[in-house]
């Protein structure tokens, strides 16, 4: 568990939270309390006597349950007091992921097949639990997007990165968005990498050169693209009701309460734009997958019908060919040129011009021509 208590000019992390409960709530700034899902599970009535001591309230035990699930898609809900949002994250690799509670065999999910770019398509639920002055975030174990903004965030409040003009999060809220936007840009990178997969695929469908057979992992991207589509739906939907959320907001007293207002309804939009741009392209690499698969199919028929094309042209000019021999090998006593001493010369001589004729012919009609590649 990883604490922080974080104002303006400030970051200071504990990992005690009975210290912090005893230190009471802080008079400026706000508390970030940073959890696995096992420590929630474990130490659950220690933290809900902390949320009531700091927070003045308990979570419901629905939103427990919630905070639990595996398995929960993104979404958002809310109460009176607080605000939960679940958003889905990337697991950057087998690591980053949940371990069984102690005492329970552990589970292991099958691996991906297919590239390495399509296993990284396995995702896992980071839930927010935002109060007034207290933000609950509950990771998966090791949680990568945790470490890298805490470690962010401790460099911020640095003396240097505030000459330089970074700006600490003015709230719990502003601290949820941005955790969530730096989840949101991980699918951007990860668009990329399948981008430059996809177009290697597609090279290769269309390539005439080339005999493609990786269908199981063409087959499989199909579906991690089908399935990461679906994530950003959730995770769309839930930006959206926790917009619509945010207009029912009471209005500020203050001119800089109605700014910092303002500030977080510009980012949860550019949260929400960033979610439907992964949204737009991952729709794209869908399509591109279909259309790359129609080319193939339409450039090997293409191919089927050139080579059917030119067998068919050949056999129609041996048929002349075959009929001349097939004459002069019947079992008559009488045939012109047989019994002839140049009868042989003249035979071949007027095979070859007809198959000269026919194969001009057919040159001058394309049948025997290559296509351009």
């Amino acid at each position: 568990m990883r604490i922080f208590t974080i104002d303006a000019a400030r970051v200071e992390e504990a990992h005690d939270l009975d210290a912090l409960v005893a230190a009471g709530r802080p008079e400026h700034g706000y508390l970030w309390i940073s959890c696995t899902r096992q420590e929630l599970e474990i130490m659950q009535s220690q933290v809900q006597s902390a949320l009531q001591a700091l927070a003045g309230v308990q979570l419901v035990d629905l939103h427990v349950s919630d905070l639990l699930n595996q398995q929960l898609p993104s979404h958002y809900d809310y109460t009176s007091q607080y605000d939960v949002l679940v958003f889905r994250r990337l697991a950057a690799s087998s690591a980053d992921s949940d371990e069984a509670p102690p005492g329970l065999p552990a589970t292991h999910l099958p691996a991906r097949g297919g590239p390495p770019v399509l296993r990284r398509i396995d995702t896992s639920p980071v839930g927010f639990a935002v109060f007034d002055q207290l933000l609950l975030s509950v990771h998966p174990t090791d949680c990568a997007v945790r470490d890298a903004y805490a470690a962010k965030l401790l460099q911020s409040a640095s003396a240097e990165s505030r000459a330089a003009g970074a700006r600490m999060p003015t709230g719990a809220v502003d601290l949820m968005l941005r955790i969530v936007n730096q989840m949101v840009d991980s699918y951007l990178g990860l668009r990329r990498q399948l981008s430059h997969q996809l177009d290697h695929w597609q090279t290769e469908l269309i390539n005439p050169r080339t005999r493609f057979n990786n269908w199981s992992a063409m087959l499989e991207a199909r579906l991690s693209l089908h399935h990461l589509d679906e994530i950003c739906e959730d995770q769309r939907t839930a930006m959206q009701d926790w917009i619509e959320a945010m207009k029912t907001w009471p209005e500020a007293d203050t001119p800089g309460g109605q700014r910092e207002h303002d500030l977080l309804q510009v980012r949860s939009r550019d949260v929400l734009e960033h979610i439907e741009r992964v949204v737009h392209h991952v729709r794209r690499l869908e399509q591109s997958a279909e259309t790359a698969v129609q080319m193939h199919f339409s450039a090997q028929s293409h191919r089927t019908n050139e080579i059917m094309r030119t067998l068919t042209a050949l056999t129609a000019i041996f048929l002349p060919l075959n009929l001349i021999a097939g004459i002069f090998g019947m079992n008559f006593e009488f045939i012109p040129f047989l019994h002839r001493s140049n009868g042989f010369w003249i035979a071949v001589g007027a095979m070859l011009l007809i198959a000269c004729t026919l194969v001009l012919v057919f040159s001058r009609k394309r049948y025997l021509e290559r296509s351009s590649r």
